[in-house]
């Protein structure tokens, strides 16, 4: 009988190693053995357990009604009739239409259901991210309040923390260090970066809000990050983001540091000047970035002259 580790079972199935172990968690779906060394390992039976649930929570049956059904004999789940819609947009949709009628019982309920849909970093993407940016839109419009935006934001980062928890690799051997830059309140983006970090094996260390360039030469110097990664969502007067940005590259030294946010592409010029790199919209070509990057860090670092 074949034994998979959780990543094997997530590249079968589809489902993100966090949405396993939150199943796993909620539901018991499934409940797989376990090595000495507490790590999982799924049988072939526990694979189709989760491509059935994989299935009837991508046809709209809510979680935990799909758990029943395929962990208790004889109980069926009616699929969602599918009319073509994107689920990931129409979780978005329903995220947007609760934050409008300051429900926040079904605001929980649509950002609880949303981690189910797939991968974390998509799941960020296609739906939690979008959503932001739309209520955000409606606040500077005046048709929410800022307390709306502001539970909305609330419950969005309390998901994404679990979310984040939940997708951390277990055997990671390498680990990046997150922080937003010293005048930025805005976290919510740093924690996207985060789940692509995790999707791609990086352990992660959140630092978080309005870290200035001290912090994080002390986070270089103490933690030894392999990577650093910075948010920003707004561009400082000029002055202070050239300061800033030199604060950073000397503060991160031979360290890969990398850029994302909505005002890290106007900065571009002065990142790449100082040797850093901006996140792309899918992160391909970051991640290229990233693996030249470390393995030049490493030769160099392995170099006896």
């Amino acid at each position: 009988m074949s034994r998979y580790r959780i990543r094997n079972v997530s590249q079968l199935s589809g489902v993100s190693t966090a949405t396993l172990r939150a199943w796993e968690r909620r539901y018991g779906v499934p409940s797989p053995a376990r090595t000495a060394s507490a790590y999982r390992l799924y049988s072939d039976a526990d694979v189709a357990l989760i491509k059935r649930m994989r299935d009837l929570v991508s046809s709209g049956v809510a979680a935990a009604e799909a758990a029943r059904a395929v962990m208790v004999p004889g109980v069926h789940a009616a699929p969602v009739p599918s009319d073509g819609v994107d689920p990931f947009q129409l979780a978005c949709d329903r995220i947007v239409e609760a934050t409008t009628r300051f429900d926040p019982e079904a605001l929980e309920m649509e950002v609880s259901r949303s981690l189910t849909l797939g991968p974390a970093v998509t799941i960020f993407d296609r739906t939690l991210g979008p959503a932001l940016r739309r209520i955000g839109d409606l606040w500077h419009q005046g048709t929410v309040t800022i307390a709306q935006e502001h539970l909305a934001s609330q419950v969005m980062l309390g998901a994404l923390i679990d979310l984040l928890r939940l997708a951390q690799p277990a055997d990671a051997s390498r680990r990046v260090a997150l922080a937003c830059f010293a005048d930025e309140d805005h976290v919510l983006g740093l924690y996207g970066m985060a789940l692509r970090f995790t999707a791609w094996g990086f352990r992660t260390v959140m630092i978080g809000a309005r870290t200035p360039p001290s912090a994080v030469a002390r986070v270089v110097s103490t933690l030894a990050p392999d990577v650093v990664a910075l948010s920003i969502t707004i561009i400082p007067a000029p002055p202070r983001a050239r300061e800033l940005i030199d604060g950073y590259a000397d503060a991160c030294r031979s360290t890969p540091w990398v850029v994302g946010g909505h005002a890290a592409e106007g900065l571009r010029g002065w990142i790449e000047e100082r040797g850093g790199m901006v996140t792309a919209a899918d992160g391909t070509e970051l991640r290229k970035g990233l693996d030249r990057a470390l393995t030049q860090k490493k030769r160099r670092g392995n170099d006896p002259g």
